[in-house]
């Protein structure tokens, strides 16, 4: 009896280590592949490694862990364009963690947003909590709205409510509708209960379509309102399952799920001859894609010398033109020249 009780209280190392507020299980694993994990002075490389949290000690990267002084926090972040979702970038990019730098925990965010993407994002220290959220048990939907360069017609739509096969499975929106028409682009809502990588991104274009822009702005009945870009909210723990719609344990609440209610609009599909838009899916959008996006966002940063010279090659222009008008008539040039231009006899 003794030994079934002593035998409860372990737990698997990366969750001990997530739960400290270090990092995510999945990253914990990585450091403990690493070799940068600790118990009781030896190093542990086994993923299934047990430990008791009362009794042992955990050390990450020379730091010894204490669960019950850790104290956990719970942000809503509007994440700008440009941002890596991750804690460190190599390539020194710009990252989520230069938003929240405040916060002398150790913060990290759940779930992903790509790098061109932006919208709702969900940072914490709590990893049982993350691990809750992205567990595929939990169903919890996401709210994206999507700019498609053209129009798109009604069979588009319907292509795209339909879903498609990705590399990695089966991806079907729980519901898709048009939000906006602009002038050579669309605005649609995609609701989706998947969380793949860049799946959105990826659905479109295994439909013929091309994004423009892509941002989150919702988890559940948690949205992006009233968070302007690259700010944040701060949340209670309950403020945050109540949002999702699950309980303490990280199941789903018994009653209707969570799903955030859009003040938008649906809209009907206009006809793009009517409109004199190009069809969504033409080829010709191909070139905005995700591989282009990069090096239009490098080229953008532009130094005082660079425009200055810009601004001078403009002035330049200018002149030019002004230099080059011709001569108006019965000046010097056209005096003793008849209509054809031929000089005129003298008498």
């Amino acid at each position: 009896m003794a030994t079934t009780k002593a035998a409860a209280k372990l737990v698997r190392l990366h969750k001990f280590i997530a739960d400290c507020g270090v990092t995510s299980r999945r990253k914990a694993e990585d450091l403990i592949q690493q070799g940068l994990v600790q118990v009781n002075g030896q190093i542990i490389t086994e993923l299934g490694h047990k430990i008791n949290p009362q009794t042992d000690q955990v050390e990450v990267n020379g730091q010894i862990l204490e669960k019950d002084h850790v104290q956990k926090v719970y942000l809503l972040l509007n994440k700008p364009r440009g941002y890596m979702t991750t804690v460190h970038d190599p390539e020194g990019r710009k990252t989520v963690m230069d938003l929240c730098q405040e916060f002398n925990e150790r913060l990290y965010p759940v779930g992903r947003l790509d790098y061109l993407s932006e919208g709702l994002l969900i940072m914490t220290n709590d990893g049982e909590m993350a691990h809750k959220i992205m567990h595929p048990s939990s169903n919890i939907e996401k709210v994206y709205e999507v700019k498609l360069f053209g129009a798109l017609s009604p069979q588009l739509l319907a292509k795209l409510r339909q879903g498609a096969m990705l590399e990695d499975g089966f991806v079907k929106p729980h519901r898709v509708r048009i939000l906006q028409l602009l002038g050579k682009k669309t605005w649609i809502e995609i609701r989706i209960g998947e969380g793949k990588n860049r799946e959105i991104r990826r659905l479109c274009e295994a439909c013929g379509l091309t994004v423009d822009k892509l941002r989150r702005v919702a988890i559940g009945n948690i949205s992006i309102e009233g968070i302007s870009v690259g700010s944040y909210r701060q949340v209670s723990k309950k403020e945050l399952l109540q949002g999702l719609g699950l309980q303490k344990d990280g199941r789903p609440l018994k009653s209707t799920p969570q799903t955030y209610r859009s003040p938008k609009k649906t809209l009907r599909p206009g006809k793009r001859e009517r409109l004199g838009l190009s069809a969504a899916d033409d080829k010709k959008f191909y070139k905005f894609r995700r591989e282009f996006y990069f090096a239009t966002l490098r080229s953008r940063p532009q130094d005082e010398a660079t425009k200055t010279s810009r601004a001078l090659a403009s002035s330049a222009k200018k002149a030019s033109k002004v230099k080059a008008k011709p001569a108006a008539r019965g000046t010097a040039k056209t005096a003793g020249r008849d209509k054809l231009g031929r000089r005129k006899r003298r008498s």
